[in-house]
């Protein structure tokens, strides 16, 4: 598969004022490209979800966007606690944010389920103690 397109986005852990900052840019550099649409959304809201996950729930993390001729795809790694258990976590309304990210309006539990609404191809990996890789696909009209 030929790349087209990559970056990195370092996320770190608590940084509330930059939370979002990635994210942005990567909804302006796919709209650079010429990614609109369906496809811009989803990926605008797919990849704010995961980078405030970073922000709340790890101990620093990145996410890094490619652009291929058929697809964007977004990679979550972090260091980090893990889930304990995925299949809650996926649970729309499940949350495990602290009161910091409550207070400021963040921690509603929609996160991942937003994540995997959005993306066409979708999957997670977390180990306890080590972190979490969440990758994300979303496929481009031909």
């Amino acid at each position: 598969m030929e790349e087209l397109f990559r970056t990195v986005y370092p996320v770190e852990a608590a940084d509330y004022t930059s939370a979002g900052q990635a994210s942005a840019d990567i909804k302006r550099k796919l709209k650079q490209l010429g990614v609109g649409g369906d496809v811009l959304r989803r990926v605008a809201v797919a990849s704010y979800e995961v980078e405030l996950n970073l922000v709340i729930h790890s101990m620093g993390g990145e996410l890094v966007l490619t652009v291929y001729p058929e697809a964007v795809q977004l990679v979550s790694s972090d260091r980090g606690p893990g889930i304990p258990d995925l299949e809650m976590a996926m649970r729309e309304g499940y949350s495990t944010a602290n009161e910091e990210a409550r207070s400021l309006g963040f921690g509603a539990g929609m996160g991942l389920p937003n994540m995997k609404r959005n993306a066409d191809d979708f999957s997670i990996e977390s180990e306890l103690g080590k972190g979490t890789t969440i990758t994300m696909r979303f496929n481009l009209p031909l």
